[in-house]
Parts: structure tokens; sequence; C-alpha cells
């Protein structure tokens, strides 16, 4: 898929990925962008960064009725729904029942109701595409959050089954996988030296969101399953699939050495990105 000419919907607008999204997406000559975000007042500066090409909408991807009302857009009938918007929990065994059912409803219930909202529509005009943000931890897990990589993961399994169900109704799926990406939510596990954070910041580089937006827009053009702006992490993914006892084997080895530098680093260093 092209961009050029296409009405497109992004969740998590605000800022970070989200924002290079939708700033990409109106440099790309989209026929009109979409900016929703919780953050009313942040959408509403992407969008006017945009231009007459760019609304905003403030919405709660968590509620059914609100991710519904993004496919009634004032550009038309929706041709790309990018659902981006995402949390972050940082808890193990200890997080609670509360925790898992927030990541879930914004990490998986999102993409759901978002293929729910747009599907339908796009198969009786011929086809449309779904772009989730799923990160890395997705597909190789991640060190210390148990309900962020669970849902993740749940994330990429119900795209490929989206995918796998829809392909020759003309719909088209890709999966944004990144590992580290500047934004205001890595910045904060940093800054709370969260294992999480210390994990991302020792696997590679901390790409800028608008670099991630161009790879994005490559692998739309591919219409590729997978997008990886980090390209090691198709080998990692390929490592695991070989020989998931190594894998898990040296993953654990990698968690106990972020734990031991966590406890041996002051809780008042951030670390560096």
């Amino acid at each position: 898929m092209r961009v050029q000419d296409k009405v497109v919907v992004v969740t998590g607008g605000a800022s970070g990925i989200g924002r290079a999204l939708a700033l990409r997406f109106a440099e790309e000559g989209a026929a009109g962008v979409v900016v929703a975000d919780l953050d009313e007042a942040g959408a509403q500066a992407v969008a006017e960064e945009i231009g007459d090409r760019a609304t905003a909408v403030q919405v709660d991807v968590s509620s059914e009725p609100q991710v519904s009302a993004l496919a009634n857009t004032p550009f038309g009938p929706v041709d790309l729904f990018c659902s981006n918007a995402g949390i972050i929990g940082g808890h193990g065994l200890d997080a609670s029942d509360q925790e898992w059912s927030s990541l879930y409803a914004v990490n998986v219930l999102a993409h759901v109701y978002a293929a729910r909202a747009v599907v339908p529509s796009m198969i009786a005009r011929g086809g449309g595409y779904l772009l989730n943000t799923c990160s890395a931890a997705g597909l190789i897990s991640c060190p210390g959050d148990a309900p962020y990589a669970v849902t993740k993961a749940a994330a990429i399994a119900f795209a490929e089954w989206v995918a796998i169900h829809y392909a020759t109704k003309g719909i088209k799926v890709s999966v944004l996988c990144p590992q580290g990406v500047r934004t205001a939510m890595l910045a904060h596990g940093i800054q709370e030296d969260h294992v999480t954070a210390r994990a991302v910041a020792a696997s590679g580089a901390i790409l800028d969101p608008a670099d991630v937006a161009a790879t994005v827009i490559k692998g739309l053009e591919a219409e590729r399953f997978h997008i990886f702006p980090h390209p090691e992490v198709a080998e990692y993914v390929r490592r695991k699939a070989d020989d998931p006892d190594r894998w898990l084997a040296g993953m654990s080895q990698f968690v106990d050495t972020l734990t031991q530098a966590r406890f041996a680093t002051p809780a008042d260093k951030p670390l560096e990105a």
C-alpha cells in the first residue's frame, strides 16, 4: 500500500510513534489523517501541525463504541487503520488483576475493536489495511513485565488470525515490532530504573520515532506482515524458532544479568539510553 490519497486513522497519535506516523503519513500525501488519543490536547497539537488534512479525536481505545466511531471520518472511509495505542504495566507475578485487565483491554481488545469497526466496510469497498503496533516483546518476550509481554504476543496472534481469514477478501495486515524507541514511555522506565527499560537499553539502538515511521512506510509499500525497525529482531525470532530451549536459557541468563546490575546501581542513578 502507498499512503498517498488514503484516509488513515492513528490511535495513540499524540506522541511517540503515533505522532511520527501521523506526520509521516501526511508527508506522504494522505488524503486525511485522524489523530486519535486519550490526550485530546496532544492530538489536537499534532493535527494542527499537519493542517487541513488532519483532525483530532479524543478516544479511549479500551471502549469499543469510541473505537467504532473512528470509522466515521470527515475525510471518508478508512483505508488504513493504525492501532498504535499501548500501555505498559511494570510487574511480574505481582501484577494485579486490574493491571492485567487494563493491558489486555488496550494492548489486545483495542485491535479487535478496530478490526470490527473497519474490516466489513473495507471488504465491501474491495480491501483495506490494518497496521498494529505490537512490539518485539510480542515475538521474543521481555524481561520484567509479564502483562506487557503476554498482551503484545496476543496482539500479534490476533493480527495473524485476521491476515489468515481475510487475505482473500483484500485485507492486508502488518504488525510493527520495534525494540527501543525514544518515547516518553521508555524515558519514564529508564528514570524509574525498571528492568524492562534496562533490557531495552541493553538490547541495541534506541531509535527516533521518525526513523520508525520511515520503516513503516517501506513495510506498507512492500506489504510485509512483520515490520522490524530493528532488523536484528528477525534474527532473534529465527533463533527462538530453531532452538527454543537454548533461547529460553539465554533469555534467563540475560534477565539474571539485568537484575544483578539493577541491584548494583543506586536507585537515583538513571540509565543512559
